[in-house]
């Protein structure tokens, strides 16, 4: 069974964050992640904090896949490209 993870994104640099889409595939893909559903403009029921500007839903195999893809330090400089774009909060769903 699969678990999701909901990404929430901040664009500060637009720029930068078209190079990190370029290449986020590839890096979720390493530990068996994926992008279910994504939008550059999502409509924001309610927000605790600043309202994203772009959302995705991630897979993954298991909530320690998600949790590899992101404490990889080889995929540390893709991660440090997608927060020079825009500030990400990242939450699991186990289920």
């Amino acid at each position: 069974m699969s678990i999701q993870a909901l990404a929430l994104l901040t664009v500060t640099d637009p720029d930068t964050l078209g190079e990190y889409r370029q290449i986020a595939g590839e890096a979720l893909a390493k530990h068996g992640g994926k992008v279910v559903a994504g939008d550059p403009a999502p409509t924001v029921l309610e927000a605790a904090f600043e309202a994203p500007t772009l959302a995705a839903l991630l897979s993954f195999p298991s909530v320690e896949a998600a949790t590899a893809w992101r404490e990889d330090p080889t995929l540390e400089p893709i991660h440090a490209l997608r927060n020079k774009g825009g500030k990400s909060t990242i939450v699991v769903l186990p289920g």
